[in-house]
């Protein structure tokens, strides 16, 4: 594709409008997608056409002294995964310290439970009755304060 005679005057006049907080055609943003909007050419007209004319936005962002705004997402973003990361280590440490706990608690379970079957096997059952209550035991009252 070949590009428009007039690209780079349209990309230097989108660009004065973006920096002029006055786009017509984009949401203003300060970024290559909107000043790529802005002059209504391909995003790849900037990227690789015409990269000297993106650096030079670039620079002018920059030298406003305010950040892209597509670099201010990226470090709300980078910051956000940092906390989830630190976060899910912290899990992951609880995580270990429990599996030691409970593979622990297993091993005494368990041992407990060889014992327990050793020590029936070797038992001799023993069967002694439990004495029996009569109707005439079961009839009398408790006995209380008067």
């Amino acid at each position: 594709m070949t590009p428009a005679p007039d690209e780079r005057e349209r990309i230097r006049a989108a660009m004065e409008r973006i920096l002029n907080d006055t786009p017509q055609r984009s949401n203003g943003a300060l970024t290559i997608v909107a000043l790529a909007t802005e002059a209504d050419v391909p995003r790849n007209a900037l990227t690789q056409r015409h990269t000297d004319l993106k650096n030079e936005f670039y620079d002018k962002v920059r030298a406003r002294g305010t950040t892209p705004d597509n670099e201010l997402r990226l470090r709300k973003q980078l910051r956000r995964l940092k906390e989830l990361r630190a976060a899910d280590s912290e899990e992951i440490t609880q995580l270990k310290a429990d599996v030691e706990a409970l593979v622990r608690a297993l091993h005494q379970a368990t041992t407990e439970n060889h014992l327990l079957r050793q020590q029936g096997a070797e038992r001799v059952a023993v069967l002694r009755p439990l004495p029996t209550q009569t109707a005439k035991d079961a009839a009398i009252p408790p006995q209380g304060p008067k």
